[in-house]
């Protein structure tokens, strides 16, 4: 694919920026931002594909990597370090790296994603193997780190997939299962962290949910497996339990669920 047209580097939709005002700024890219959510329903298809085969390896034992550079890289970050507080699953399950490592979540490290062999390396540390899956997540759909990555993962019958925002990149090409959001042109040409981080975010909020929700880490539509790390979530999973079992009080069911540890392991004793 000519990187002379790339979707993501294509001419902004918008001209003279400079020269608007704040409100015509805003508007602009609320404008732009409407379209994301229409762009990730035409790939429904791709992710519920990825999110099958990724509930399937889990439930053998499995992990979930997510692999990328810059922006792509720390919303993978984002996406797995929440999901042991949301769904209580260990630490690890779930994992997000990043070229350049842990400093880079902050501040870019040069070149970092240009390195085909580095993400192997990183993932290597984490002893991936063919029970688990690797999803590279990159924009523009040609970030080195992340191929280099799928490739090697591909050779060692790791299951792949990706998050791309560009047709037919070489990313995808690499991975099993492609999910690619075309979310046309940036408000700011090239800005990926905008649509295309918007689409990424929201494909990844699709997958790891999904994913919880069918490895039985949601009862009903409650998170009953969440980590009570501060009083909002103490009070919230207090009256999770109430509305279980409604004969408790507020008081009774915080003590309950004190005591147990969890909304679902408070339900259950206290229905016996």
């Amino acid at each position: 694919m000519s990187e002379n047209i790339l979707t993501t580097e294509s001419p902004s939709n918008h001209q003279g920026l400079d020269q608007k005002s704040v409100l015509e700024i805003l508007t602009g890219i609320n404008e732009e931002d409407k379209s994301v959510p229409l762009s990730v329903e035409k790939v429904i298809p791709q992710i519920e594909a990825l999110v099958e085969v990724t509930v399937e390896k889990m439930k053998s034992g499995g992990r979930l990597f997510y692999i990328g550079a810059g922006t792509s890289g720390r919303l993978g970050i984002v996406d797995a370090s929440e999901c042991p507080p949301t769904y209580g699953v260990p630490h690890g399950m779930v994992v997000g790296i990043m070229a350049g490592g842990d400093s880079a979540i902050r501040k870019a490290v040069e070149f970092a994603e240009d390195d085909l062999e580095q993400a192997w390396k990183d993932l290597s540390e984490h002893k991936i193997s063919n029970k688990d899956v690797l999803i590279g997540i990159a924009a523009s759909g040609r970030t080195p780190y992340v191929i280099g990555g799928l490739k090697k993962a591909n050779g060692e019958g790791i299951v792949t997939g990706c998050i791309v925002c560009n047709q037919g990149s070489e990313v995808a090409q690499n991975a099993k299962f492609p999910v690619e959001v075309v979310v046309g042109p940036e408000y700011v040409t090239g800005s990926t962290r905008m649509k295309s981080g918007t689409a990424q975010k929201l494909v990844l909020n699709m997958v790891s949910t999904a994913v919880m929700i069918r490895l039985g880490k949601v009862k009903g539509n409650r998170m009953v497996d969440m980590q009570l790390s501060n009083e909002k979530l103490v009070d919230r999973g207090t009256k999770m339990v109430m509305q279980e079992l409604t004969d408790l009080t507020y008081d009774e069911a915080q003590k309950l669920l004190l005591e147990t540890g969890s909304v679902r392991r408070a339900v259950l004793k206290g229905q016996k």
